[in-house]
């Protein structure tokens, strides 16, 4: 049996674990020492426990147009990403700034509109942006808070810095991936956790029905969680978060409206429901007010909602804050809502829809990450580098015809993680999603999702194409009198 020893990473990458010199980084020391002693064989033997319970567990994502199969298991690596508590603290800060700007914005948008008016974001970035619900012109919503449940990526470049990739607040996805992970660790390696002093991440769903219930406008509310049903990617984490927070997973079909209330069918009769926290977009929740075509949603939730009868979690037009024609603007609305300067800063980014931008991003287009507006999931995007020139002059074509649809960004140095993947222990790229919790108070458990691209050199981390996801330790402050 052989001792693993770390493979480092190519110059110019920055690591977690490894500094450019090939010394290990302070809050990854005790790990190392443990993984210097640990066998190849010994943690593959893990990586296999781990697929197994995720397996048991039910732990897919569906991948749609998959020949394979409609279900995915998803790849948990059994080597941690760790942030020291500085670093998170720093974070933190930084996300709470930022959703906090933007539940400023999006509550300025549907009533004075005086970011427009200023003309810090163009009027038409915003009023003809297909995620800008005209209905919710005019409507209060309660507290204010439009966005109760934000998944902000993040990313970390070779200059050691945190960059904002951009902001989900639609229907942001992968927290039960992040609450598995961390139980199967902790199962696995229960010697690592007495090792290490990591701050808890298994709270969560009580933070998160904390904020729904918060929400209400009743006391001791009613609180459901609305999914599209079983063929759905999210399906688990759906079933996942209601079973833990103990609430009723339901469908459209399970809820009614009647006389502007909103009712869920039981077996004891008609139960009133306070607050939905829907997993839906914005165009299936009502096909009287959006799509009529619509199987998904409740006829006559619009309504519910105007008079104030509802909440919906997150607010109905919350999408237009998640474009990423809007994400540019970011820094802008944090000065103009907060007077404050952006913590976490954003990566830079060309607008194809002003011509000298376009002229930049076709100039340049080999060395550029080019991605949809409305994209998700890592489709519809173009990574220049790793690009074939066959792929990048198609996609040049795409992008003449249609340049408002697309921006562009520089290609990052994403950080790299040791992982356990076939050849070793060896760097892979990764990104963080934090959540973050708006309530009467903006709230985050420790850490996140990490998500990790498992094949080597490559950037795309998203489930949907190959990646996996990993456990992420932020360490407690030391105490005093510690090093």
């Amino acid at each position: 049996m052989s001792n693993i020893v770390p493979i480092c990473p190519p110059p110019g990458i920055f690591d977690e674990m490894l500094e450019t010199s090939g010394g290990v980084r302070a809050h990854y020391s005790s790990y190392v020492q443990w993984l210097a002693a640990c066998s190849a064989e010994t943690m593959a033997s893990k990586r296999a426990e781990a697929d197994l319970i995720f397996r048991r567990t039910g732990i897919t994502f569906s991948v749609y147009g998959d020949e394979g199969g409609t279900e995915r298991l998803i790849p948990s690596d059994v080597v941690p990403r760790i942030i020291p508590a500085d670093e998170w603290s720093f974070l933190e800060r930084g996300l709470a700034q930022r959703v906090t700007a933007i539940n400023r914005f999006l509550s300025d948008i549907y009533h004075a509109q005086d970011i427009l008016r200023a003309g810090v974001i163009p009027a038409d970035q915003i009023l003809v942006n297909d995620q800008y619900q005209v209905a919710m012109i005019g409507i209060k919503v309660p507290h204010d808070t439009y966005a109760h449940i934000v998944g902000v990526d993040i990313v970390r470049h070779a200059d050691g810095k945190y960059y904002v990739l951009e902001d989900n607040l639609r229907v942001p996805s992968g927290v039960s991936y992040m609450l598995s992970n961390r139980k199967t660790m902790m199962r696995l390696f229960p010697d690592l956790f007495r090792r290490h002093a990591v701050q808890p991440v298994e709270h969560y769903p009580a933070l998160l029905l904390n904020t729904l219930r918060a929400a209400a406008t009743v006391d001791d509310p009613v609180v459901v969680l609305l999914t599209p049903g079983r063929y759905n990617s999210a399906y688990f984490e759906h079933s996942f978060l209601a079973q833990q927070m103990g609430i009723e997973l339901v469908e459209g079909q399970d809820l009614f409206v009647r006389d502007g209330y909103v009712f869920m069918r039981t077996t004891s009769g008609p139960k009133r429901v306070d607050v939905i926290y829907r997993r839906i977009d914005d165009n299936f929740l009502d096909p009287l007010a959006f799509r009529p075509d619509s199987m998904l949603g409740v006829p006559g939730l619009l309504a519910a909602y105007r008079l104030g009868h509802v909440v919906v979690a997150n607010a109905i037009g919350t999408g237009v804050a998640d474009d990423k024609s809007i994400y540019p603007y970011v820094p802008d609305m944090i000065r103009f809502y907060l007077g404050e300067e952006p913590i976490l800063s954003n990566v830079p980014t060309w607008q194809c829809r002003k011509p000298e931008d376009l002229a930049y991003v076709l100039d340049h287009l080999p060395e550029l990450v080019v991605k949809e507006v409305h994209g998700a999931g890592g489709y519809g995007m173009l990574v220049g580098p790793t690009s074939t020139r066959e792929e990048v002059e198609r996609f040049r074509e795409v992008l003449k015809a249609n340049p408002s649809n697309y921006i562009a960004q520089p290609t990052l140095s994403l950080s790299s993680c040791p992982t356990f993947v076939e050849e070793g222990v060896a760097p892979r790229h990764i990104d963080l999603r934090p959540f973050v919790l708006v309530g009467r108070e903006v709230r985050m458990v420790p850490g996140g999702l990490t998500r990790v691209a498992l094949r080597r050199g490559s950037l795309v981390v998203n489930s949907s194409q190959g990646g996996g996801t990993k456990d992420t330790w932020v360490l407690a402050p030391p105490t005093e009198g510690t090093p």
